[in-house]
Formats: C-alpha cells, structure tokens, sequence
C-alpha cells in the first residue's frame, strides 16, 4: 500500500496500569484500595473457584481488611444469563467493584458485569456498533481490577468483552472505553497450572490478535510494533512454555505476548477472528483453537494485500522461507508441534451449518478488519476450505 498523507491519520491510545512480575498477586488488597474498591466481587470461571490460587487471594483480602465475595457461574463462552447472573450477586453482596480473573471467559464477564452494574439499558443496546456505546452511563461503569491466569486473549487491557447471545447463538462484543481495567495484576505464577493444550491454544490466541493486527490495512505504527514484537515472543517462548510448564520466564513473556495481542489490535482484526466467531458460539469450541485452525487459510487468501508485511515479519523472526509462504509454513509448523487440528473436522465441524456461519462472520465487528474485503460467499469459500484443509 502506498503511504500517503491522507492515509497517516488515526485516534490511538494506550491501556492502563500493569503490575508485572512472579509473585505481584500479593498486591491485590492493595490494589483493590488503591482503586478505591472496598467491597470486590470476584469474577471467575467453576475450575479456578476450587483453586487454592482464588481461595488464598479470598483470604488475603479478607485479611487485608477487604471483604471479597467469589462468583463463579461462567461458561467457557460466556452468555448474557452468566452476566445476569453475576449482576444479581453484584448487586446482592453490595460491591463496588469487580475482580476479573482467569482466563479470557472470566476476565470479559467480569468486564461485562462491571459495566452493566449501572445501567438501565438491555446489555446488547451496547454491543460495539458504530456509536453506541455512547447510550452507555459511564457514571455507571464499576471498576474492574484484572488478573489474567492465562496468556491468550490479553482482555486484561481491553476496552470490551465478548458474550454469546444465547437466543440468537451469536458472539456480541460489547464495549465502552471506561470497560479497561483500572489495574492489571500479571503474576506469571498464576499460569503454571494451566496443561499444555491451553498453553498452546492460549498461545495461538495471542498470536492470532498480534498478526491480524499487523495485517490490519490501517495507519497505526504503534500497534504494528507491538505486534511485531509480541510475535517475536511467541516464536522464542510458546515453545518453551508448553514443553517446560514450570519455567518462569517463558511464562512471563507469554503472558507480555498476550496483552502486547490485545494493545495492538485496537488497530483491528480480521477474517481469522470473525470465522471463528460463529463456531464458537454454535459449536463451543476453545476460540485459540478455532483461531489456529482458520489462521493458515486466511493468510493465504489474504496474499495480495500483506505480500509486503509478510516479507518483513518473516525477516525479523527469522522464518526458514521469505514472505505469505514462510508465514503460513510456520504456522502450519506450530499447530503440528502442538498436535492441533489442521482442518475444522478436527473440531467435530461440519459443513451444514456453513451458509449460516458465513452469514454470521460477514456481520462480525471483526470482519471489517481484513485487508481483503470479505463477503458470505467468500467466508463460505474458506469454511470449505478449512473443512477439506486446503491451503491455497
């Protein structure tokens, strides 16, 4: 693409405060007071509400002299009955505040709770359309504290969450600025637990938002460094973070990865994340996974237009081949490594469904990001193609 003058224009911010290091979850009662939050409700995900982890953080609040209540009731895609839900216990349990933590189910119903605890509006009034997040009270908007237990989706220092609409069986993002977590706590400790198989779709996760945010065919150098970086740390940590769960260091990077995916792709995504979508939220797949399953057949469609950021990415990761085929041959060599499916059968996903899925994706926020414009007929085309794994 040509640089010109009319096209260096852009709206560009950066998120918010982040505690980063092992052992920095002992700052949470501080955290909570320096926020001004005196009464937190803690939003997690069933599985890490057993965890010593959420008990022992419980405790030490308790201690703290921070009254914290867990709730728990989230599905791994999370619907808008987890987020009433959670408004009930919100509102029930007098908070004034919400702990967001786990993975990226939790953290966006959390984000999600606290947004809603003053509005008077139905949640989808403010799904991330155009200007409505404007009919938002921001007045009403609780704070959010984050601590990501995974190192994917990086919703930690994000502006919006992602909820399924169990009525109609879409993924809705819903956002407001005054949605970003006032404070983040990433203790790499957190993730040590997590098996390999959610490292490494946790891990394509992050690398998915990096590179379709590098990919994105706007004007935002910032975000294209970051992304650029945060791939090069997937390509020098994934590996070691799956292969040796207990190492520190690996985890730390992948955990920086994972907001560096979130900060950049305010720039956009693409046609990766809203293929996804819709089988997420009709077939409850893992969305990493999806992601890295549509990832090498979105490249290759989108050839044309990222030829030239993908001669330079595959510079700077040093990749065995140059350019759209160095890219996808690496891609294609982590979901091996990984032991991931390389087509949607790999899923238990079939093509019945295609047309309404396409349907589905050429409306998803995300779609508007591809560098190649994309239409249902043409999603259809890479639904068929990620079914029968032609990479073309």
């Amino acid at each position: 693409m040509a640089l010109t003058v009319d096209f260096m224009r852009g709206n560009w911010s950066f998120p918010t405060s982040v505690r980063f290091g092992v052992g920095r979850i002992a700052e949470l009662a501080d955290a909570c007071k320096a926020s001004g939050i005196k009464r937190p409700l803690l939003v997690t995900d069933p599985g890490l509400a057993k965890l010593a982890m959420v008990k022992d953080a419980v405790a030490a609040n308790e201690k703290a002299g921070v009254p914290t209540a867990v709730f728990s009731d989230i599905k791994p895609n999370p619907v808008a009955s987890n987020v009433e839900a959670g408004l009930k216990a919100y509102r029930a349990g007098n908070h004034d505040g919400v702990i967001a933590w786990g993975g990226g189910s939790a953290l966006d119903a959390g984000k999600v709770i606290a947004f809603m605890t003053g509005q008077t509006r139905p949640m989808w009034d403010f799904e991330d359309i155009g200007d409505w997040y404007t009919r938002a009270n921001p007045d009403g908007i609780a704070k959010v504290i984050a601590v990501p237990t995974t190192a994917g989706t990086g919703s930690e220092v994000g502006r919006a969450g992602v909820i399924a609409d169990e009525a109609t069986h879409t993924k809705k993002v819903i956002f407001h600025p005054k949605m970003l977590p006032v404070i983040v706590i990433c203790d790499p400790a957190l993730t040590v637990g997590l098996p390999a198989h959610i490292t490494s779709a946790t891990g394509m996760d992050a690398l998915a938002h990096c590179l379709e945010a590098f990919c994105a065919p706007f004007h935002h150098p910032y975000a294209d460094g970051i992304a650029v970086e945060g791939m090069r740390l997937v390509k020098e940590w994934l590996p070691v973070a799956v292969a040796e769960p207990g190492n520190l260091v690996a985890r730390g990077q992948m955990m920086a990865a994972a907001s560096m995916g979130a900060i950049s792709f305010q720039k956009g995504l693409g046609a990766i994340h809203s293929l996804s979508h819709p089988v997420g939220a009709l077939y409850d797949t893992h969305h990493g996974l999806t992601n890295a399953v549509f990832m090498p057949y979105v490249l290759a469609f989108n050839r044309s237009a990222i030829a030239e950021k993908m001669t330079y990415l595959s510079r700077v990761l040093d990749l065995r081949k140059q350019g759209v085929d160095g890219v996808i041959e690496w891609t294609l060599d982590l979901r091996r490594q990984f032991g991931m499916p390389h087509d949607l059968k790999g899923l238990k996903v079939g093509p019945e469904r295609f047309q309404q899925m396409a349907e589905m994706a050429a409306v998803d926020p995300t779609a508007g990001g591809n560098p190649v414009k994309v239409d249902p007929p043409i999603l259809r085309k890479l639904y068929e193609n990620a079914l029968e794994g032609r990479v073309q």
